[in-house]
């Protein structure tokens, strides 16, 4: 049985699934806000919530882990630096998934911000 193995598979072969995530990542971690497909934000929530929790923590082992996860060096600078010491006294909710009414041109797909919590 399967329950509670919900994965969004976004349409495409799980490697690709991948680098969708790792480069959604890196862009939120780098801007504090991106805009893009509804389904997109929701498979990324997880994945930024998780590294955020790791990066409270500055350590060299932590550090590691976090380039494991994202493959670039300045990402998990910002993240170590700017990111995570804005979320030291808070327990999870670090990012907000804000839906946008109209739908992308071309093929009205639902979009929505995906941001941090300030």
């Amino acid at each position: 049985m399967r329950h509670g193995n919900h994965k969004y598979t976004l349409g495409v072969k799980p490697a690709h699934r991948v680098a969708i995530i790792k480069n959604l990542a890196i862009e939120v971690l780098e801007h504090g806000k991106i805009k893009t497909a509804h389904a997109r934000c929701m498979a990324l929530r997880g994945y930024v919530e998780k590294l955020i929790t790791l990066a409270k923590v500055d350590s060299v082992h932590n550090r590691r882990l976090a380039y494991s996860k994202l493959n670039n060096d300045k990402a998990v600078t910002a993240l170590f630096t700017t990111v995570a010491p804005k979320f030291k006294t808070r327990n999870g909710g670090y990012t907000r998934v804000i839906k946008i009414a109209e739908g992308r041109v071309g093929d009205s797909a639902k979009m929505s911000y995906f941001a941090l919590v300030e």
